[in-house]
């Protein structure tokens, strides 16, 4: 008699673990699931197999190969398109000309497959379907039967006013070869919902045999998990290959024997594959780990389910969690029941992984982060939810509406309860998504939203240094990656949230330790109608407007459909300004520039000032923040030209007070000021470091590394709004143009390169930087700056990434390039010093 094993599924009910498995090669106390059913076929005389698949075939025939490895004769049938149950066995009826037995290949059963062939025998029958009672029904067809057996009704995934019975179909069957001329040719058919409900309204002989004993469905992580529990605890038995301890439930594989140092430290059930290591005095309880693991000392495993090539450092917890192939676990880590580890993944050293976590193969988790959601997309579970003041991910795949509103609700348990929070976001549908399921998470926790809906983020940031609000948050497309979305908090003062606050979030957040309020409590949304107004007045008090009325600059804005083309373009028209809008209208976008638009987009900027005789153009960033200049003649600003550009125009138009900027700022911009009697002062580049420094008395202008500025006379948060509106009154305060002051400027090379750097490394180069400046002038404001005469190189470690920056200012360019290789050298030294 032939059997036909049904392999064909793509088990996604069970993933992760089938992501790089077919679900029949799921490892089982270390062997697949299908070797246990052949094993049970082997028993009961059945040695002829047709193997029916679909999903990864490759993996399975590697495996199995002809079957004479494992006793048996296998003949595959790989179907072109998923033509269902019955389907797919019309597709084998070539070799099925005799009595056949269908069973599934990721069952886990120890029924008398015997008993229902005789059954099927005895009643002459021309298909027997194979039935148990279990507890739960619903999820399962129920069958009726008769007293002599006979089929009398189905019912597919009945309720519980439909449950007449607690009988199921297994999905073993024993069929007559003619059965198949039922199954048209090529087309999709399943044996319970089209081909034995026809036989049942033709009155074909068919019947069932009632068979009590074990059968398990493993079709999700939660029932493969019981499964291996229901081994452990001998509800059903399965052969098992590792050679068992005398007088112990152990069994140890080849060349493992050696590596267990304390027999006494495994209790209950423990399965140990070939040539694993179970070192010192690691527990194990009720286990299994598959072939070529290392258990380091100290690590307490507890129904817990380790596949291949798993490596878990010492001092490690994981309790009822399945470890899948190749997975490197660090030191300390805990893993919480019900935990699935997807194949290829590295855990970093006192990592938490909670309970019921499924995360899929090829991730990192960093160390000490705790992993709280499935992880999925990405590559990476971050330690920290920030980024400075910011949440940072891929839009809808790290940050999903359920990760902001839960993130929403852990900001507002951090608030006092009926406190206002000012919301904003830019233009992307996206940034509308995530904020409007972030505000559902703050409403929960009894906080109020004013919702200022679509707005540049200047003009949010100035309404929060009024009174009314105890934070803002802000949502927008990253400039730097458009799969992107970033998520600012601000603080009372629209200042960038500070790190104790960040870490205040992030232990709410991931210890889930929401505040719930009553159901009549939840916090309201409400609307500042006048939020513009007020913005648009104190704008126009920071100004010199006779200056501009009399100069009457011509200039030619970019508003790149941001916010700010509702309100930029009407006061620069009021100040007296001839304004050339490009890209005006603000409408909600899928997407923003890309970095070739944005070149495109500048490019064309460029050409329309020269053609007009204007002043000036101006690029607008998409939140309001950064802005990038052109000059009267073309001439495109990069970043870093703009900051000294600006500042040295300052210089020319102020001379009184001081100038804030980020410890890597050129040194032109210190030659320039001395000149004109402004004093320089250097802070951390971070952008709270900068607006907090450039909130204090006299402070002119301050700028970041990156095209953002702030004249903090109209207020000391970036602001490119305001950005354009103060260059064009110092340009006819001054009488220059930017072309002229650009020209004017001392010259000298600044340099700046990347180099990679772990985080395990970054103190220690600090300390090596340290030592090598003790015997020269160095500044520690933001990393290790080195002063060398009028030159200086600078190694700053980066905050978010695993990088390190070396910047160079020099006289020349030789000596900049000579002093970012001498210090490139030396920290790839230091690196492997370290190593």
């Amino acid at each position: 008699m032939k059997a036909v094993l049904m392999a064909g599924g793509f088990g996604t009910r069970i993933h992760p673990l089938t992501i790089n498995l077919p679900k029949p090669m799921i490892p089982l106390i270390n062997r697949p699931i299908m070797l246990h059913i052949i094993d049970l076929l082997k028993k009961h005389g059945i040695n002829d197999l047709v193997l029916l698949l679909y999903h990864q075939p490759e993996i399975i025939k590697n495996f199995f190969g002809d079957g004479s490895e494992f006793g048996v004769n296998i003949t595959y049938v790989t179907p072109l398109e998923d033509y269902g149950t019955a389907g797919a066995v019309k597709a084998a009826a070539k070799f099925l000309d005799k009595r056949f037995l269908i069973i599934s290949g990721d069952l886990l059963t120890d029924f008398d497959l015997s008993k229902v062939i005789a059954c099927h025998e005895a009643n002459h029958s021309r298909a027997t379907i194979t039935l148990t009672s279990v507890k739960d029904p619903l999820q399962f067809g129920v069958v009726i039967t008769d007293k002599q057996g006979r089929v009398t009704k189905f019912l597919e995934k009945p309720g519980w006013g439909e449950v007449f019975s607690d009988t199921i179909n297994t999905g073993i069957y024993v069929l007559e070869p003619e059965v198949l001329d039922l199954i048209p040719e090529g087309e999709n058919r399943d044996w319970s919902k089209d081909i034995f409900p026809k036989m049942l309204e033709e009155g074909a002989p068919l019947y069932g045999c009632n068979l009590s004993g074990y059968w398990a469905d493993i079709g999700n992580t939660d029932a493969y998990l019981a499964a291996c529990h229901d081994i452990a605890s001998k509800k059903v038995k399965v052969d098992i290959r590792e050679k068992k301890v005398k007088d112990r439930d152990i069994y140890l594989g080849v060349e493992t024997l050696v590596a267990v140092q304390n027999l006494s430290n495994l209790e209950e059930m423990v399965v140990l594959g070939d040539n694993t290591h179970v070192q010192g005095l690691a527990r194990l309880k009720n286990c299994v780990v598959g072939r070529n693991c290392i258990i380091e000392d100290g690590v307490e495993l507890e129904d817990a389910i380790l596949w291949d090539n798993v490596y878990v450092k010492k001092g490690s917890r994981i309790k009822g969690a399945v470890l899948c192939h190749n997975i490197r676990a660090g030191q300390g880590i805990v893993v919480e029941e019900g935990a699935i580890i997807g194949d290829e993944t590295t855990i970093g050293d006192g990592a938490l992984i909670k309970q019921d976590v499924k995360i899929w193969p090829r991730k990192e988790v960093e160390g000490g982060s705790t992993v709280t959601t499935n992880l999925i997309w990405g590559e990476k579970w971050r330690k920290s939810l920030f980024e400075g003041a910011e949440v940072r991910g891929l839009t809808n795949v790290e940050l999903t509406p359920e990760f902001t509103a839960k993130l929403g609700a852990a900001y507002g348990s951090t608030l006092p309860k009926d406190s206002f929070v000012l919301a904003g976001r830019d233009a992307i549908r996206a940034s509308r998504m995530l904020k409007r399921s972030f505000v559902g998470g703050l409403l929960s926790a009894g906080v109020n939203v004013r919702d200022t809906k679509m707005i540049s983020l200047p003009v949010l940031r100035y309404k929060l240094t009024t009174f009314g609000e105890t934070g803002g948050i802000h949502f927008r497309q990253s400039p730097e990656d458009p799969a992107a979305t970033e998520i600012i908090f601000f603080d009372a003062e629209g200042v960038e949230v500070s790190s104790s606050t960040t870490k205040g979030i992030e232990r709410v957040f991931y210890k889930e330790n929401f505040r719930r309020v009553h159901y009549s409590e939840p916090g309201g949304i409400s609307e500042l109608p006048r939020i513009y107004d007020f913005y648009r007045e104190g704008f126009l008090r920071s100004l010199n407007r006779e200056v501009l009325r009399k100069t009457a600059p011509k200039i030619v804005l970019d508003l790149n459909h941001s916010p700010a083309g509702n309100l930029l373009p009407g006061i620069l028209n009021e100040l007296g300004c001839e304004v050339i809008e490009l890209n005006s209208q603000a409408t909600e976008m899928e997407n923003v520039n890309t970095p070739e638009q944005v070149r495109r987009a500048m490019d064309q900027l460029s050409r329309i000032v020269v053609t007009l005789e204007a002043t000036a153009g101006f690029w607008m960033g998409p939140s309001g923040e950064r802005v990038r200049l052109v000059d009267e003649k073309g001439g495109e600003f990069s970043d870093l030209e703009a900051l000294v550009t600006l500042s040295a125009l300052v210089c020319k138009a102020e001379s009184l007070g001081a100038i804030v900027l980020p410890i890597q700022a050129p040194s032109i911009i210190d030659e320039v000021a001395r000149e004109s009697g402004l004093k320089i002062r250097r802070t951390k580049s971070d952008g709270r470091s900068l607006v907090e420094a450039a909130a204090e008395r006299g402070v002119q202008f301050s700028a970041a590394i990156d095209g953002r500025f702030a004249f903090p006379a109209f207020q000391a948060n970036f602001d490119a709004l305001f950005t354009v509106a103060k260059t064009l009154e110092l340009l006819g305060k001054t009488g220059l143009s930017l072309n002229r002051i650009r020209e004017e400027l001392p010259q000298r090379a600044y340099r700046q390169i990347q180099v990679p750097c772990s985080w395990e490394h970054k103190g220690g180069l600090m300390r090596k930087m340290s030592e090598d400046s003790v015997d020269r002038e160095a500044t520690f404001i933001d990393g290790v700056k080195v002063h060398m005469g009028g030159d200086w190189v600078l190694f700053l470690p980066d905050q978010h990434r695993p990088i390190a920056h070396i910047i160079a200012d020099a006289a020349d360019a030789e000596q900049a390039d000579q002093l970012i290789e001498t210090y490139r050298r030396k920290v790839e030294e230091w690196k492997r010093e370290l190593a």
